[in-house]
């Protein structure tokens, strides 16, 4: 698995993306050197904001389309888009940048090759993930309309008391736009949702049409309009008191994670990595002095 990941991270190279700089490896352990992202999770950000304009989020949702997209041209399916993965390069800059983070679980999807599995996080896999059919890039694109769902309510489409409820509600995709949650919507917003929460994967709306989506497209020409005129712009502000609830309530229900550096091991891994190299040199020293 993990020479898969690098493998991976080894082939894409885009703005959106973390950044695989080097690797060390030794027999018991493999250290990805990647790039700094210190801004944190996207909805942490967000979630401490007073409020949320739909646009200010389709400008965010739009990078991550992008990151997505690079990654659908070269038939990479991430298979993890959830907000934990959602990063920050840094948030303490003007238009902070996207990175997509955690490409553990992400495969290359090779025509006339049949891939099943069972993973990814419950309350964000697409129905053919739960009901073990063939798996393709459509799988990203259910991921990133629950994201979008939450990202605009504040609210989880599927998310049940227990887990076999929320993939129930997943297999069945039961869920609606509740009032409550969707008043300062756009009904632009809930038609790219619709089509992306779709059961047929085939039906579903794929990265190349989301980005042509008229909500997305619409991004670059209000953008005009607020620059050719002096007038302030009417807005659809979104609160974000329940979009802060929903985060705080994830991290308190996430299982410990596993990816985490162990820097005892680490430090071991450097060591053993630099007398490695120490070696190597002690031998093309012996080499050029016998030749």
């Amino acid at each position: 698995e993990i020479e898969r990941e690098v493998n991976i991270l080894r082939e894409i190279r885009h703005p959106n993306i973390i950044t695989l700089h080097d690797i060390f490896e030794n027999k018991t352990d493999v250290v990805l050197i990647l790039e700094l992202v210190s801004g944190g999770e996207l909805f942490d950000f967000l979630a401490e904001k007073e409020s949320l304009t739909e646009d200010e989020a389709t400008q965010f949702l739009k990078q991550i389309l992008d990151g997505v997209h690079y990654l659908h041209s070269k038939r990479i399916a991430h298979f993890d888009l959830k907000p934990e993965n959602i990063m920050l390069l840094d948030k303490n800059v003007p238009n902070p940048r996207i990175k997509l983070i955690d490409f553990g679980i992400a495969h290359k999807i090779e025509a006339g090759n049949e891939f099943k599995n069972i993973f990814g996080t419950p309350e964000f896999v697409a129905p053919e993930i739960v009901n073990y059919e063939p798996l393709g890039l459509e799988a990203d694109m259910w991921s990133i309309g629950v994201i979008t769902y939450i990202l605009l309510s504040g609210a989880s489409p599927f998310l049940g008391e227990t887990k076999q409820e929320t993939l129930t509600n997943i297999s069945a995709v039961n869920y609606d736009f509740d009032e409550e949650y969707f008043s300062n919507t756009s009904e632009l917003a809930k038609d790219f949702i619709r089509r992306l929460l779709v059961k047929d994967p085939k039906r579903r709306m794929t990265i190349a049409q989301s980005l042509e989506h008229s909500w997305i497209k619409a991004i670059r020409r209000r953008n005009v309009r607020r620059e050719d005129s002096s007038r302030k712009p009417e807005r659809r502000r979104l609160k974000t008191a329940r979009l802060k609830e929903y985060t705080i309530k994830s991290h308190s229900s996430m299982p410990p994670n596993n990816t985490y550096i162990n820097f005892e091991r680490f430090s071991k891994v450097l060591e053993e990595v630099a007398a490695a190299e120490e070696g190597l040199r002690g031998l093309e020293h012996s080499r050029r002095l016998f030749h």
